[in-house]
């Protein structure tokens, strides 16, 4: 059962969720030979003041 986990900032409609869902479910069946129902997509949203790169806050770009 493949679970597929998608990390981003908030900000995503609940259209766009279900778009990438549906999308990333296709991919995943077709390459792995699986089956929709045994295909899990998991989002989760990560404030940017809880995701660093190069040693910065995605937050800080905002300041």
């Amino acid at each position: 059962m493949p679970i597929v986990r998608i990390e981003m900032w908030p900000g995503r409609t609940r259209a766009q969720k279900r778009e990438m869902a549906r999308a990333i479910t296709d991919v995943v069946c077709n390459v792995a030979h699986t089956t929709p129902d045994q295909t899990i997509v998991v989002f989760t949203d990560v404030s940017k003041d809880d995701w660093a790169q190069s040693g910065k806050l995605a937050s800080e770009d905002e300041d």
